[in-house]
């Protein structure tokens, strides 16, 4: 038998083990020995869209209220060329992206800084940590009428809203990274004389960061489920004012493009989130 080196599609795929990969020797149970999967990924996605162009043929969406492929494909083009009430498709996109990061932006700025004072502090997680615990669980869509009341309905209600929606989750996220700083590494960065500020810089902050990280990616994805909501106090623009506003025309089609563009600008955020983690924290899951 020849020993043949797998291809790079291949590998890339997810069909063949790489070089990291073909070093394990215990495959189930350890992440790190899970290939890509990327080919069942691009299958799945084969599948469906196979599906929906054979049910548009065949007429078997229509009782499920879903449109067919050709109609949205020409909702697209109109959309795009004309966009949708007197406003083009990407900068309704453009403002609900735009909402999103003002959010997460605003509740790391907020929350980081709070879950690291909960976490090197008694008096600040006694004075905050019921707070963050009471808060946490309520649905951000539960507090539209208090933000209306409180900010009116414009620009800054609904990026409050999606601020509050992330604030909590870097709040814990950030508080979790600090208790989960071994501390032997402490203990030895004291013994070698340093100061409390280098410790936190050196010591607490980039065993904090994979934490960190990951509040942002689930606040990110929070978000954009809550930015429906947040485009619901009287927005006239943005993706979730566009499907309502569709909804009430039944205009089936532009509801799925929406919730489409909605997932995809989601999917892509989290893609760039990753390789932001890959290349800012190389020292992940590395002790």
């Amino acid at each position: 038998m020849s020993d043949r080196k797998p291809s790079s599609l291949t590998i890339w795929l997810g069909l063949a083990d790489n070089a990291f990969t073909r070093q394990k020797t215990v495959k189930f149970g350890d992440s790190t020995a899970v290939n890509s999967g990327r080919f069942w990924s691009i299958l799945i996605v084969v599948v469906l869209a196979l599906l929906w162009i054979t049910g548009s043929i065949l007429n078997w969406i229509e009782p499920f209220y879903w449109p067919t492929i050709g109609g949205t494909w020409e909702r697209i083009v109109k959309l795009l060329s004309e966009g949708f009430r007197n406003t083009s498709l990407w900068e309704h996109l453009g403002l609900s992206v735009y909402r999103v990061l003002s959010g997460v932006i605003y509740g790391a700025l907020v929350g980081i800084p709070l879950g690291f004072a909960m976490g090197l502090s008694s008096f600040a997680r006694g004075l905050f940590d019921p707070i963050v615990e009471f808060m946490r669980p309520i649905p951000p869509l539960a507090l539209i009428p208090l933000i209306i009341l409180w900010f009116g309905i414009d620009e800054t209600a609904k990026i409050f809203l999606l601020f509050l929606a992330a604030l909590f989750i870097m709040t814990i996220a950030a508080r979790s990274g600090v208790n989960s700083v071994r501390i032997s590494k402490v203990h030895a960065a004291y013994s070698l004389g340093a100061s409390r500020l280098q410790v936190l810089r050196r010591v607490i902050l980039p065993n904090a960061l994979p934490e960190i990280f990951t509040g942002l990616r689930t606040s990110m994805g929070v978000c954009w489920g809550t930015v429906v909501a947040a485009e619901l106090v009287a927005a006239e623009k943005g993706l979730g004012s566009m499907i309502m506003i569709a909804k009430n025309f039944l205009q089936t089609d532009t509801v799925v493009i929406g919730i489409i563009l909605i997932g995809i600008v989601g999917y892509a955020i989290e893609m760039i989130m990753r390789l932001l983690e890959r290349w800012l924290i190389p020292w992940k899951g590395k002790g």
